[in-house]
């Protein structure tokens, strides 16, 4: 008999701090008079009013833990029930060793394995298309939990104009075996040519981190380069037309599609694109700030607690994330 993966529960965590916009744009008018404009256009393209921040004292693992447990919490399982941890975040605690153990270990999901995936804000849809492959492949495996988790407000200089767009959250979901889909189909695109545009470059191998980087500010994330706009505008159509041909469903079949929300703007564009209507795309980043990799598990937990999402509904997730990695997955709910 097949197996398929179905998600039992979903569960998020958003931290209390909240820096509005107004307040990001008063530091950086002290900063130099009139950065403040840049903010609220900032806003009007993105869509994003607000994001929140955890204490400096935490780590991405405390974030990752706390959406954990509401999942499990939704799902009504213990974390000994847990057997596969995947937990996909560009803000790990350490470089090595992965957070998904340190996550595995504040869980106290002691009989569950685990590890990470590092492809950004595509990290989600690649972490859960593992995991239905893992469940598919393997009859003994009962439970998988997918996290994303995004703390770059850590690893970002406040005073850049860039980390207007950096919120800090974690989502999470509870994945196990079915014998219907669930998962349907996945996608992947990425071009690596662009890997030099924005990220953190100095702490790994290609330059250990010195006194001299540390002061520089080259341990922080930076923009160095602009993606242009055409990279999410033709991608995620890209992606989301692979999903359709590789799952046999037509784009109207689509009932929810939740992207990275980073751009309220580029949303419009891409559903236009794709001849959908916009409200099909749900969309948080007006409410939670922009959260990289837990973006799209936060966003597919709102749509669920808010009961849009409805069983035997077909859902999209397609996420774009720097380097630059897209990856989508279709699935039943």
């Amino acid at each position: 008999m097949a197996r398929y993966a179905r998600i039992v529960g979903t569960g998020r965590y958003l931290p209390e701090e909240e820096l509005s916009n107004a307040e990001f744009a008063a530091r950086m008018d002290r900063l130099s008079p009139g950065l403040g404009q840049i903010v609220f256009k900032f806003e009007e393209n993105s869509g994003i009013r607000r994001r929140f921040r955890a204490p400096r004292e935490w780590t991405t693992s405390d974030l990752a833990t706390r959406a954990a447990q509401a999942a499990l919490e939704a799902a009504g399982l213990t974390p000994d029930q847990v057997d596969l941890i995947i937990l996909g975040t560009d803000s790990p605690d350490y470089i090595t060793p992965a957070t998904s153990v340190v996550v595995q270990h504040k869980l106290g999901a002691k009989n569950a394995g685990t590890f990470d995936i590092g492809c950004a804000c595509a990290s989600f849809p690649t972490a859960f298309s593992a995991a239905s492959g893992y469940i598919a492949a393997n009859p003994w495996m009962k439970y998988v939990l997918v996290i994303g988790a995004y703390m770059m407000s850590k690893l970002a200089d406040e005073n850049d104009l860039t980390s207007f767009f950096y919120g800090d959250g974690a989502g999470a979901a509870v994945l196990t075996a079915a014998d219907r889909p669930g998962f349907i189909s996945c996608a992947f695109n990425a071009d690596g040519a662009y890997h030099k545009h924005w990220g953190i470059y100095s702490g790994g191998t290609y330059e250990p981190a010195t006194c001299e980087s540390v002061q520089a500010g080259r341990t922080k994330v930076r923009l160095l380069e602009r993606y242009p706009p055409e990279v999410n505008h033709q991608g995620w159509p890209k992606v989301t037309r692979m999903l359709a041909e590789r799952g046999g469903f037509t784009l109207d079949e689509i009932d929810h599609i939740i992207f990275t929300q980073v751009n309220s703007t580029s949303i419009s564009i891409v559903m236009a694109d794709l001849g959908l209507p916009l409200e099909r795309a749900h969309q948080v980043m007006h409410d939670f700030g922009y959260t990289g990799s837990a973006c799209i598990p936060m966003a597919l937990d709102d749509a669920v607690k808010k009961g849009l999402i409805k069983e035997g509904q077909l859902v999209a997730l397609v996420g774009s994330g720097v380097g630059y990695n897209q990856a989508g997955v279709a699935f039943r709910w």
